[in-house]
């Protein structure tokens, strides 16, 4: 009978150590291990990471579990936690003093998450670190100093990320590497430091030499886990291993160019060059008065390593086109310029019949645009020159319904105009010319309204449909526009044919023109019967 009180002595000691134990988080699995306990959660939706997580557990793993980020103060009562796995949990960030309470951490393994950067000064919190794995992120940069607080770590896997150019003082004043080198022959009694870097798109170029030498200078202990390291640009380097590139030290652009001083007639096509030799490719781009109102293509080619030709194409030279264009080449040490003067002189002979203006307008240039359009009306643009500021231009507004146009006279420059009460279900034609010429001989805009068959509500939603769509006649309400024309071509013919203006992005910064003239407008409407923009 003496042995009854001892066995249920037994069973309440049993049933307390039990109750004693903390409870896991349904769905996760906790269990003991040989270093402490352990939490598992895996293919759990989550959402984050729970807070308040008991201080016996030594490892967490939440791993295929979307947490999105590692916050503040979540591990406040984990002071004990050695090793937090968060792998393929689509962290995409790291707060900076979210590691504020793990000082005991070892491990911290975050591959496959979507981390774009790495908020490195967190990790003076965590001076134990020995393994931090961020491979399959998307990190892009790393600074100097990453790893000055990682002063125990060992392993540091960077691999299959979005490096490009890193300096290689990020790894020369890598703690442990400090210590191999300051060991010397006593480096065997050190860890063995395991670096991944493989798998990352990497930028031969100047920038990356001191990388490139540090790899190849490797030794024991230091042991890469992939040593092929290869180049994925620039073009002359992809492909290329680590191992049998040579790069050449980063210098500044210089520039030059075949001539600084290009004459041409009117009409003639002229293309400009200039050649700049740097390390890094530099960035080309060019600037001139006009680069707001004439846009040209601009070809960019390579003639060697670290020399980027680039030309300025300028077809049908006007005399609008005459001055000084700049050629800019910079890159992260610095930048050049150079300076090209095209003369443009007026043609000697009469111009060929597909030529951009007639003879009497051989000297004046236009460019009409639509800038802005509203639901009632649009706000007209245009620049027009002339060989002589006397000469003054023509601006004609009509529409197939009106039984009368507007013709506004106007000086030479940078003008604008708003057409105002349009009429639904009408087709308008916007045409500028040189003096009293007659208006398909300028530069013309076509565009037409649609039915007016909403509230103000609906043409506003299809005001905004119609500038994406401006390539084809719709049918949409007033105040709305489709294009029909908008360039050089007379517009003849509704329906025949579309004359569509293509203009070319800018290739460089854009410059506003140094004179806007909008003293010389004429606001003035004088009726006048006749055109039809539909009638030949």
């Amino acid at each position: 009978m003496a042995s009854v009180p001892h066995y249920f002595l037994l069973v309440l000691v049993l049933l307390d150590s039990h109750a004693a134990q903390p409870s896991c988080l349904p769905g996760c699995a906790c269990s003991e291990e040989s270093f402490g306990r352990t939490l598992k959660c895996i293919s759990i939706s989550l959402g984050e990471i729970p807070r308040n997580l008991p201080e016996e557990f030594k490892q967490v793993r939440i791993e295929n579990s979307p947490v999105f980020e590692l916050p503040l103060g979540f591990f406040i009562n984990m002071s004990t936690l050695e090793y937090l796995w968060l792998n393929f949990s689509n962290v995409t960030v790291i707060h900076l003093g979210a590691l504020e309470h793990l000082s005991e951490l070892k491990e911290l393994r975050l591959e496959g998450n979507k981390l774009r950067s790495v908020p490195w000064t967190a990790f003076r919190a965590t001076p134990l670190l020995r393994v931090l794995d961020l491979k399959h992120n998307r990190i892009d940069a790393l600074p100097e100093l990453a790893l000055q607080f990682l002063v125990n770590l060992t392993y540091l896997d960077l691999s299959s990320n979005r490096l490009t150019v890193v300096s290689s003082n990020v790894f020369l004043n890598w703690p442990a590497y400090q210590k191999h080198r300051q060991s010397g022959r006593e480096a065997e009694i050190l860890s063995s430091m395991v670096l991944a870097l493989h798998d990352n798109p990497w930028l031969c170029d100047c920038r990356l030499r001191g990388l490139v030498q540090f790899i190849k200078s490797i030794s024991l202990p230091v042991i890469l886990v992939n040593p092929y390291l290869m180049c994925r640009g620039p073009l002359f380097k992809a492909g290329q291993l680590f191992h049998e590139t040579e790069l050449s030290v980063c210098t500044k652009p210089q520039i030059s160019t075949p001539s600084a001083n290009v004459s041409v007639q009117v009409g003639q096509n002229v293309t400009l060059q200039c050649l700049a030799q740097a390390s890094p490719s530099p960035t080309v781009s060019w600037t001139y008065p006009l680069s707001t109102w004439r846009e040209f293509d601009v070809l960019t080619s390579f003639t060697a390593e670290d020399a980027t030709l680039s030309e300025l194409v300028i077809p049908a030279a006007h005399l609008v086109d005459r001055g000084n264009y700049t050629c800019l080449a910079s890159n992260s040490l610095g930048m050049s310029t150079v300076v090209i003067s095209l003369r443009v002189q007026p043609a000697q002979a009469l111009l060929a019949p597909h030529a951009l203006f007639s003879p009497s307008e051989s000297s004046a240039y236009v460019d009409l645009r639509v800038v802005k359009q509203t639901v009632h009306g649009i706000l007209l643009e245009w620049f027009a020159a002339a060989d002589t500021p006397e000469k003054w231009f023509t601006l004609y507004i009509a529409s197939d319904e009106a039984l009368r146009k507007e013709v506004v006279h106007v000086g030479p420059g940078i003008n604008t105009y708003t057409v105002d009460d349009l009429l639904p279900g009408t087709k308008y034609e916007v045409c500028l010319s040189l003096g009293g010429q007659p208006p398909r001989q300028g530069r013309c805009v076509v565009f037409v309204t649609g039915r007016d068959d909403g509230g103000l509500e609906g043409r506003e939603r299809l005001l905004h449909t119609s500038v994406v769509l401006c390539a084809a006649l719709l049918a949409v309400a007033v105040g709305a526009y489709a294009w029909a024309a908008q360039g050089p071509c007379r517009c003849r013919g509704w329906g025949r044919r579309w004359c569509l203006h293509r203009r070319r992005a800018p290739r460089g910064p854009l410059a506003v023109p140094e004179h806007r003239d909008d003293s010389s407008r004429d606001h003035t409407a004088v009726g006048e019967a006749g055109l039809g923009p539909g009638g030949d």
